[in-house]
């Protein structure tokens, strides 16, 4: 017989009740957050001010000599009003790395402005200093400026790289010991007076570095020309903005793609590969990957001059990408890292906007949907022309995957890709998979073509693109071989796609395309026509019309890509950021006892790459 209802429900136990404080304290409070804000925002408000001060002192002498002489006399200045160059560069640099909400340099800050602010107090009650106003003035600026500090404390929450106090030394002491022998040489150079020793000219040089003001002047038997004098000045200015750098810098992505994220990224495509045609690309290994709560959406990111930079769509269900963005955009703040998406589809910029990114397109992509493509037609002539003149030297095409290759002729296709490469360095990144010939890219297609004489002349490698389309990666031949050889090698594919079950390709990424397309056409306008001739000018040394006019002559689909930043003040940085993980540039490598070791998410240790 079953037991009444009531001897089935648990008897309900009261809740203890939480004191009314904790329950206040616990509670968000948007004024209270909106304060701290506001608070932060202000420290670095007063840092820009105290540029535009110190740069107007250095450059109205009459304004310089009125705050020296109050400073030597009764009076004195706000935190960081000492007109003086050095003040202005570190004010620059502090208010920079404020912005970024750094908790060292709230630290710094702290540890400065505090014992200032005690020490001006303290002035205070002595009578001479007391009857100044301006005084009065000065440590209220400087008492508003540590409240917000203290205020402001948890939105400077941004942690900084294990390895920068041991940089910093290092830069401190070569800077300073070089900095010092330099001016020394400088002083004693330029020195009017007869007599001075040696000890003379180092103490002048140490403290002019810290004051183009009379402070200097103590030392009788030196007088250096003020060319000098602010030459100096700048060389200790550049040293210690050198350590603060160092003490600053952004902590460089440490944890790369481990095999055990590989595998969730692989069977993310799986499911969802078909979305985007950069999709495989995510499984680059200097990347690190970060999911979505539910681990159903991923974003891959590389970290480049303290820029966390990702690239393409996210991987994964789209109802799931808010919840990856979410986690990569709160990554970025708690490192100070700049966010930044390469070649993102026009779904995933919408959804990025969202989140509070803004976009700039970047340009287009081919994409070749094979049941459309055809040959025939006075549209395709020129490809008919060198695809039949090609074909009649001799040429052939073998097409496989990568996995029904042998490893001795594969061996021999990875050291031709290596000689073919123009320049010592691997590029790409966005567009890129960074590796040839890995077992686990068996299913990626290699094109290889020979001559008549049977030996390899150009290779092209393309990486899955879902089940059905196919992506290019690397595109390489030896540059004595028959014009128009490449474009023989994609028709071939392209004829021959239904042999791989493939449906549609994607080509060549087309930068500003519809600035070249627009800009030639009747009635453009002055502004695009300008823009068109600027770049028209650099593609003389980098291939961007080159580009869109190679991919143009297969009639694809563009498909628009965008760049998606945070700040339009970010971009020149992001510009950076971007060519250095592209390849175009290559930033001089540091002493390898200050560079950062990077490991995958399994733990192991790769080759340390340059600071970033």
């Amino acid at each position: 017989m079953p037991a009444p209802e009531s001897t089935l429900i648990a008897p309900q136990v009261p809740a203890q009740r939480k004191p009314l404080r904790t329950i206040l304290s616990s509670a968000p409070s948007p004024g209270r957050d909106r304060l701290r804000k506001r608070a932060a925002s202000a420290t670095v408000w007063y840092l820009r001010l105290m540029v535009v001060l110190n740069m107007a002192c250095v450059i109205s002498l009459p304004f310089r000599e009125e705050i020296h002489e109050h400073n030597a006399g009764q009076y004195f200045t706000p935190y960081l009003a000492t007109a003086g160059l050095t003040s202005a560069a570190l004010s620059l640099f502090l208010a920079m790395v404020m912005r970024r909400r750094k908790r060292a340099a709230w630290v710094f800050n702290l540890l400065l402005a505090g014992p200032l602010l005690a020490l001006y107090a303290l002035a205070l009650t002595r009578a001479p200093y007391r009857e100044h106003p301006f005084n009065w003035a000065s440590v209220g600026l400087t008492a508003l400026f540590v409240a917000a500090l203290l205020i402001g404390r948890r939105e400077f929450d941004a942690i900084g790289d294990r390895s920068n106090p041991r940089l910093a030394l290092v830069v401190g002491v070569g800077g300073s010991v070089v900095s010092a022998a330099l001016g020394t040489l400088l002083v004693h150079a330029t020195n009017k007076l007869s007599g001075a020793g040696l000890r003379d000219e180092i103490a002048y040089t140490l403290l002019r570095g810290i004051s183009v003001g009379p402070l200097a002047d103590r030392v009788a038997a030196v007088h250096a020309p003020r060319w000098a004098d602010m030459t100096v000045n700048s060389m200790i200015a550049a040293t210690f903005l050198l350590v603060l750098y160092a003490c600053f810098r952004a902590p460089r992505g440490e944890c790369l793609l481990g095999a055990e994220d590989e595998q969730r990224l692989r069977t993310l495509l799986d499911r969802h590969g078909e979305r985007d045609s950069l999709g495989y690309f995510a499984l680059r290994r200097d990347k690190a990957a970060i999911f979505s709560p539910s681990g159903k959406a991923a974003i891959t990111y590389r970290v480049v001059g303290g820029v966390s930079l990702a690239s393409g769509d996210p991987i994964g269900d789209p109802e799931a990408w808010p919840g990856a963005i979410d986690a990569w955009l709160a990554e970025a703040r708690r490192h100070a890292w700049t966010p930044a998406v390469m070649g993102a589809g026009e779904e995933a910029g919408t959804i990025y906007a969202r989140h509070g990114l803004d976009a700039l397109e970047l340009g287009d992509e081919a994409i070749v949907d094979l049941a459309d493509f055809t040959l025939e037609g006075r549209a395709m002539r020129v490809i008919r022309q060198a695809h039949n003149r090609v074909k009649r030297a001799g040429y052939t095409v073998r097409i496989r995957r990568h996995e029904d290759i042998p490893d001795d002729e594969m061996a021999l296709l990875i050291d031709r890709a290596d000689q073919w490469r123009d320049g010592t360095t691997e590029r790409g990144f966005s567009m890129a998979l960074g590796r040839l010939g890995d077992e686990s890219d068996g299913r990626c297609v290699m094109l290889e073509c020979r001559d008549a004489e049977g030996r390899p002349r150009a290779l092209l490698s393309f990486v899955p693109w879902g089940g059905h389309g196919l992506s290019l990666d690397l595109m390489r031949r030896d540059r004595a071989c028959e014009n128009g050889l490449m474009e023989y090698m994609v028709v071939e594919l392209l004829l021959r796609a239904e042999e791989l079950g493939v449906r549609r390709v994607s080509l060549n990424f087309a930068m500003f395309r519809s600035v070249f397309e627009r800009g030639s056409r009747l009635g453009a306008g002055p502004v695009l026509r300008l823009w068109r001739s600027i770049l028209t000018f650099f593609s003389r040394w980098w291939q961007i019309e080159s580009l869109y006019r190679a991919n143009a002559k297969y009639r694809p689909l563009w498909e628009p890509r965008f760049l998606l930043f945070a700040k339009s003040a970010d971009i020149p940085r992001i510009g950076l950021a971007s060519a250095r993980a592209e390849g175009f540039l290559t930033p001089p490598t540091l002493p390898a006892f200050t560079r950062r070791r990077q490991q995958d998410c399994d733990g192991r240790i790769t080759s340390p790459r340059p600071s970033a």
